[in-house]
């Protein structure tokens, strides 16, 4: 199969996106079930929660290859190190930042402004790459999703919450162009490197850095049942398989492009939470947001003759 015409296909990168957008937003009620599941309380015991997921996610990933390609892979030290860079910020550090902001604001504040990361993504691509600058339909693209991203978190209240404070909203949107950039920086170091690899050792460190720093703040994970110890594998292969398949999605295509599709996120969040977690589903503002964020995903994505 020739990779780059199936990552570059049209009707693909809509489907694999939006698959990948799905997995993630399933993950905000798997966290609050595993928080509950696993009686996790504090900090400490988030991130090593955290930390699990991810580098179980990596294992996954890296088995998969070692099975597929059947030989051990080998990487250069700078390879490593680049790979290290990408799992301690895409991974680590940016999950760190934005637990922490979210502690010091609301959910909606936070959820919207994390949003702006796929602003900073396609502005950063615009600097960086000549064949990815910004033009009209990208930009009233953009405002119209984060429209859809601003309804699914009102939640028909006010954004709540007194000001701006750097511990709050200002970490949560360090956290937003953290992820922007490393995701930038990810498919540099992709167009010399198997994607697939380098998303496994990079996740695999990152949950690693979570696990420790957790455990250094005194957490710990208990309550392991069948239950629990399923959802915690569901979490794994969700982040395995979407942080593959975005990976290889940024190597083939444009960054701005690929970005866009990010506001779909709190949108399937928002609507499996209302399934899995007993809420609301007939909302009319589920369905608004995902009309917005389709509309702008369309205009960004539409090619002009």
């Amino acid at each position: 199969m020739d990779k780059t015409k199936f990552y570059t296909n049209r009707k693909n990168i809509v489907l694999l996106a939006t698959l990948c957008c799905i997995l993630w937003g399933s993950a905000y009620p798997s966290i609050k079930i595993g928080y509950s599941l696993f009686n996790v309380n504090d900090v400490g015991s988030k991130l090593v929660f955290a930390g699990y997921r991810f580098a179980l996610a990596g294992i996954l990933v890296l088995l998969l290859e070692i099975i597929i390609k059947k030989k051990a892979f080998i990487f250069s030290k700078k390879q490593f190190a680049q790979i290290t860079l990408l799992g301690s910020t895409q991974t680590a550090l940016q999950y760190i930042f934005f637990y922490i902001g979210m502690s010091y604001t609301t959910g909606v504040r936070g959820s919207i402004i994390n949003g702006t990361g796929t602003f900073v993504s396609i502005i950063l691509a615009h600097f960086i790459y000549k064949n990815d600058k910004l033009n009209f339909n990208k930009i009233i693209g953009c405002v119209i999703g984060f429209l859809g991203v601003i309804i699914i978190n009102l939640n028909g209240q006010s954004l709540g919450g007194t000001s701006f404070t750097f511990k709050g909203e200002g970490l949560v949107m360090i956290a937003a162009i953290i992820f922007a950039a490393s995701s930038i920086y990810g498919k540099r170091i992709t167009q010399t490197q198997e994607p697939s690899l380098v998303t496994g050792l990079q996740l695999f460190i990152g949950g690693a850095i979570l696990r420790i720093l957790g455990w250094l703040l005194g957490g710990s994970l208990k309550g392991f049942t069948i239950t629990s110890t399923a959802l915690l594998i569901y979490m794994a292969l969700l982040s395995s398989v979407a942080f593959v398949t975005w990976t290889q999605l940024l190597k083939y295509n444009k960054v701005g492009i690929i970005s866009v599709f990010n506001f779909l996120v709190p949108v399937f969040g928002t609507l499996l939470s209302s399934i899995f977690l007993g809420e609301n589903i007939f909302d009319i503002k589920i369905f608004i947001a995902l009309i917005l964020v389709c509309y702008g995903i369309f205009l960004v994505y539409r090619v002009k003759k």
